[in-house]
């Protein structure tokens, strides 16, 4: 079956004889994905997906080409590789010969950006019908009128069967992301993992949104009963989906933001959380969607005969992932945005045990923090990881940030002192001392919860505050509903000269890595900088 499109792909240089499957639906999609055995339904109509050997992102096969649009615009280094111009040329004809000789393709025109105003284009081409289908999901759907009179702007090619050939391509292996801004086209070789085609409009917005005056953030959005909104920024495993994901707020979005001089708005349509470990109990929103028909699961463990799903099973991988239409969660924003902030969050794991669980910041401290972008990796995740091990991804999202961290950095500030947002930290690490410590145990979601709602209703600007010593920034004594022991790391831990050698190794750490933001902020965020008790 041939589907016409308003753009055909020969019109944007694409020819190919694939039977062109374009603009389906979700249960249209679903049935190709289980006639081509790219997955299987669960007992509760999900459709589960095995990415095959990779479970995450290839961050060191992703190149940026570097030309007049590039050259001085893009953050180069071990983000954002460069690839030359002939190599980008050779590599485009060879993609371009593969997709004239597919039998079929999917195709999903779509936006990237709830915004009107900032939103851009994006045509998604797939050999995979799975993968067509969690693009469609995690990106803005298109309304039919709109579809009618769709011109696509960018354009992305994901073909897992191409392989790359780095002598001839320019790249690292037979694993390829290329990204041309100049020609806008991705192309995505040889990998079955779908974050690729999300993080490449999330970093394709946060190229071009800075150059607008607006604000590309790597967080999650919702909004409170009294109409004002907040925002996450967190690193994966920190807690930006599970917080915002809140019955009692409405959802703007769980991963992927903007803010504009109007608006915080979602560049995507769906949400794509962790599985692991995920319980009714714990995150009974995110629980509920891998019920739904429509919701992707991927790597997840499954009894192959009662079709019953294993959350706790990271046999496969850590990176469990669910993807599902941002309306599976209940009580979202009918336009995926809502009003500038007057809460920002930054999120933290930290597995040393040393940083408060809340702590209020000045806006030189959100800055500073901000770039740090400080988590932390836990013994067991990775191989070789024995002991905790600090992880700073400046933006809380270098993986996606193509310009330089200052001009992220600058633009939040700006937006601080423009809107008066009130700033916090929230660490949903561990406490007593470190996450490898026996006994020692992660925050518990309550009273993280109990401490982040006390902010957002104002009431927590009424607590008594202490200031850290190590960190500086102001920590409540006492909050209704949590343990004191909480609130002061030092108190809970039974050795406190190891919290002191612990808090001084961190603080060290932070200072260390900030080095290289010194000569891009002023007086008053390198001042924000912790100093060791």
């Amino acid at each position: 079956m041939t589907v016409s499109l308003t753009v055909p792909l020969a019109e944007q240089g694409i020819q190919t004889d694939a039977t062109i499957k374009a603009n389906l639906g979700t249960a249209a999609l679903i049935e190709e994905a289980l006639q081509r055995r790219e997955g299987r339904l669960t007992k509760d109509g999900a459709l589960l997906v095995d990415t095959g050997k990779f479970t995450g992102r290839s961050v060191k096969d992703k190149f940026v080409v570097r030309d007049g649009t590039t050259e001085d615009t893009i953050n180069w280094g071990p983000i954002n590789q460069p690839m030359s111009g002939e190599h980008w040329a050779t590599l485009k004809a060879d993609f371009l010969d593969s997709v004239k000789d597919q039998e079929q393709l999917y195709v999903a025109d779509l936006f990237g950006g709830s915004q009107p105003e900032y939103r851009v284009n994006v045509r998604v081409i797939n050999e995979m019908a799975w993968h067509n289908l969690f693009v469609r999901t995690m990106l803005v759907r298109p309304t039919a009128e709109e579809l009618a009179s769709f011109v696509p702007e960018y354009t992305i090619i994901n073909l897992p069967s191409f392989k790359a050939q780095p002598e001839r391509h320019g790249c690292r292996s037979d694993t390829v992301i290329a990204v041309n801004l100049t020609e806008k086209l991705i192309l995505v070789g040889n990998t079955e993992y779908s974050g690729e085609m999300k993080k490449g409009v999330f970093g394709l917005l946060n190229f071009l949104l800075p150059a607008q005056g607006v604000m590309p953030m790597h967080c999650s959005a919702n909004i409170g009963a009294d109409g004002k909104s907040a925002i996450f920024f967190g690193l994966s495993g920190t807690g930006k989906t599970t917080l915002s994901a809140d019955a009692s707020r409405t959802l703007i979005g769980d991963d992927e933001h903007g803010w504009s001089d109007q608006a915080v708005f979602n560049f995507e349509g769906g949400c794509y959380a962790k599985m692991i470990n995920l319980s009714a109990e714990g995150e009974p929103e995110i629980y509920a969607t891998t019920k739904r028909f429509g919701t992707i699961l991927e790597n997840v463990a499954m009894d192959p005969d009662t079709r019953e799903l294993d959350f706790t099973d990271a046999s496969k991988t850590e990176n469990t992932r669910g993807a599902y239409p941002i309306e599976f969660i209940p009580n979202t924003s009918e336009k995926n945005l809502g009003p500038p902030p007057s809460n920002i969050i930054l999120l933290t794991a930290d597995a040393f045990g040393v940083m408060p669980p809340i702590s209020r910041l000045t806006p030189d401290q959100a800055m500073y923090h901000f770039l740090s972008g400080y988590t932390a990796k836990v013994a067991g995740t990775e191989i070789g990881v024995t002991e905790p091990q600090a992880t700073f991804s400046t933006c809380f999202g270098a993986a996606f940030m193509p310009r330089h961290p200052s001009v992220y950095g600058n633009l939040l500030k700006k937006r601080i002192a423009e809107g008066g947002a009130q700033c916090w930290l929230i660490n949903t690490g561990w406490s007593g001392g470190k996450a490898s410590d026996p006994g020692i145990k992660r925050m518990p979601i309550k009273a993280t919860r109990a401490l982040l709602n006390a902010a957002l209703d104002g009431s927590l600007n009424d607590a008594e505050f202490r200031k850290d010593p190590n960190f500086g920034f102001e920590v409540p004594v006492a909050v209704p509903g949590v343990d004191s022991n909480l609130l002061d790391p030092r108190a809970a831990w039974p050795d406190k000269d190891e919290y002191d050698r612990t808090a001084h190794k961190l603080v060290q750490l932070f200072v260390d890595n900030f080095a290289q933001f010194d000569e891009y902020v002023d007086q008053g965020v390198k001042d924000a900088a912790p100093q060791a008790a």
